[in-house]
């Protein structure tokens, strides 16, 4: 239990409102947040109402999600220039779905310190012999360049197999989704932008 002080002290940062206003610009339900921070939708909504303050691991669990940084939730980097150096060794490998034993992909964030983004940057993984991910879509638009192995693009039921070294750029309003071709894993640079 917090004193009153810590309360007090946590409550001018806002948190719980900066979850719920990301997660609602991102237009997603506390159910599609909780898989993919394998947080439960009610300790979402506890955080998100002021009810529970996140500790820093949980924070930055939904931080990933959101690609933004942990100072995003604690300062006003409004008067900055937007420098944001994401080390090899500092990225999360976060798996899709979340906690699936044999994902159909594995994203890290190559941007998530920046706030206030234009775009998310990711480097994915798609393991061989897994099934195609889920058809999903959402606003803007989605660029992938393939560094190594073959990848089938399945954007509303037309299949292209990308090779290293190609690259495409789509309408993600269009459901699609992604599999790796061939006995090797495949990997990609993925951007998308709202």
């Amino acid at each position: 239990m917090l004193s009153e002080t810590l309360t007090t002290g946590l409550e001018r940062y806002a948190i719980g409102p900066q979850i719920r206003a990301l997660r609602q610009k991102k237009k997603l339900g506390l159910v599609q947040l909780g898989e993919h921070t394998g947080l439960s939708p009610a300790m979402l909504s506890k955080i998100e109402r002021g009810k529970l303050f996140p500790t820093l691991p949980t924070l930055l669990r939904i931080a990933l999600v959101f690609g933004v940084g942990l100072e995003h939730f604690f300062t006003d980097d409004s008067d900055r220039p937007m420098v944001a150096v994401v080390r090899k060794t500092d990225r999360i490998r976060l798996p899709n779905p979340a906690g699936d034993p044999q994902p159909s992909y594995i994203f890290e964030s190559l941007d998530y310190p920046a706030t206030d983004r234009k775009m998310e940057a990711f480097l994915a993984e798609f393991p061989a012999r897994t099934n195609a991910s889920e058809p999903h879509q959402h606003d803007g638009a989605e660029f992938i360049y393939v560094l190594g192995g073959q990848l089938v693009l399945d954007i509303d039921g037309a299949e292209t197999v990308l090779e290293e070294g190609d690259a495409v750029y789509f309408d993600s309003s269009v459901p699609h989704s992604y599999r790796c071709k061939g006995r090797a894993s495949s990997s990609a640079i993925v951007v998308v932008s709202p």
